[in-house]
């Protein structure tokens, strides 16, 4: 291999008399040419901007994609330029398990078509993340990490050379100073003006690059609203899932828990019946129904909900409630609800957790805890 061993040397040279000059500087020996106040502003702002864009950055995608292993990954796929896979997000995975999982439960079942609901509900939310994710990265991600990829980098390159040229100019002045010969010094001032001519030059196009900062605090800031517009869409989609998702298990378990989980939710307050006795053992007496329960003051028809009617022995803690939606009362052990009024709820023992007895004037009923918020 061909060497330039003149340049190597020169080079080499022009690197060791920096190094001097830069450690006499450090060390007060020798004058250091101050850069003018204007363009020591940018480079404090420049540095600024660097150092929030770097660090907004990583935060964000630790938001973005908390998984550092899925991170690297696709860290690596881009500086392969290769397409980063697509990823099923935790939303949309979960909501596949319920959907299995109702199969082998049984669609039918109160429990197997609740996590069909719900399943299908949580892929919507895993899909609105998905959207969300990749919207961000195109518009918020991107434009950060080409500004610290790109633009930053040039300015940093641009830098460096001003910091040599400044050395150069420095030591050329150093050398007029030293020269003792005319015609040394005439020689020594000869370099000193092409120092001075190429610092000024590398002193504009660095000024210039990083007045160009402002311009990327004004495409940031777009970009930041992009991502503010972003969230506020998921996130509004995400409350929009759980308040359908919220009516439709309030409307399930109003008409599945008092028939099918009411006997078996409270299991000693429910009524058993023997087998019929032989009218030949008995005669004239029809066969008996036992009802177990251990709270006194409460009846209950045979494999019937609770009424309200029945109770006779309410416990206290009276409390004031808001109607959130509007309820269609079902049956007459109900009561019905228009969404914003305020009704007074208590429990009752043995009562379904799920259900709350509502007062309003003289109307009295079952009301369900979901269509409620309870004020203090």
């Amino acid at each position: 291999m061909d060497f330039n061993l003149k340049k190597l040397t020169s080079d080499a040279g022009v690197f060791f008399t920096r190094a001097v000059q830069f450690t006499e500087e450090k060390l007060g020996s020798a004058e250091k040419t101050e850069l003018d106040t204007h363009l020591e502003n940018l480079i404090a702002r420049a540095d600024c901007t660097k150092n929030w864009t770097e660090k907004i950055f990583r935060q964000t995608e630790v938001l973005l994609q908390p998984n550092p292993s899925a991170r690297i990954e696709e860290f690596f796929y881009e500086k392969l330029d290769k397409k980063i896979p697509s990823r099923t997000t935790n939303g949309e995975l979960l909501g596949q398990y319920m959907l299995d999982a109702a199969k082998d439960f049984g669609p039918g079942t109160p429990y197997g078509s609740t996590l069909i609901t719900v399943g299908e509900y949580q892929s919507r939310l895993g899909g609105a993340e998905r959207e969300f994710l990749q919207t961000s990265a195109i518009n918020f991600l991107t434009p950060l990490r080409n500004f610290l990829e790109g633009d930053w980098r040039t300015i940093s390159k641009e830098r460096r050379l001003l910091e040599n040229r400044r050395l150069d100019l420095d030591i050329c002045k150093a050398r007029v100073k030293k020269a003792k010969q005319a015609e040394a010094k005439a020689a020594a001032e000869q370099e000193l003006r092409v120092a001075q001519t190429e610092f000024d030059r590398q002193a504009e196009v660095t000024r210039l690059l990083l007045e160009g900062i402002s311009s990327t605090h004004v495409n940031h800031l777009r970009c930041l609203h992009e991502f503010v517009e972003a969230q506020a869409t998921y996130y509004a989609q995400c409350h929009q899932y759980m308040q359908e998702l919220q009516k439709e298990l309030s409307s399930a378990n109003s008409n599945t828990y008092p028939n099918s989980f009411a006997s078996n939710a409270n299991p000693s307050t429910s009524a058993t019946c023997p087998s019929p006795v032989s009218s030949a053992t008995l005669p004239g007496v029809s066969p008996p129904c036992l009802a177990s329960t251990s709270t006194p003051g409460i009846a209950r028809e045979p494999s019937g909900p609770l009424k309200i009617q029945d109770v006779q022995q309410p416990s206290t803690g009276h409390r004031k409630a808001k109607v959130l939606y509007d309820y269609d009362a079902h049956d007459t052990s109900e009561l019905s609800l228009l969404a914003d009024e305020l009704i007074t709820v208590y429990t009752v023992p043995g009562m379904d957790p799920d259900w709350l007895v509502g007062e309003r004037g003289n109307q009295k009923g079952k009301v369900p805890v979901t269509y409620l918020e309870l004020l203090s």
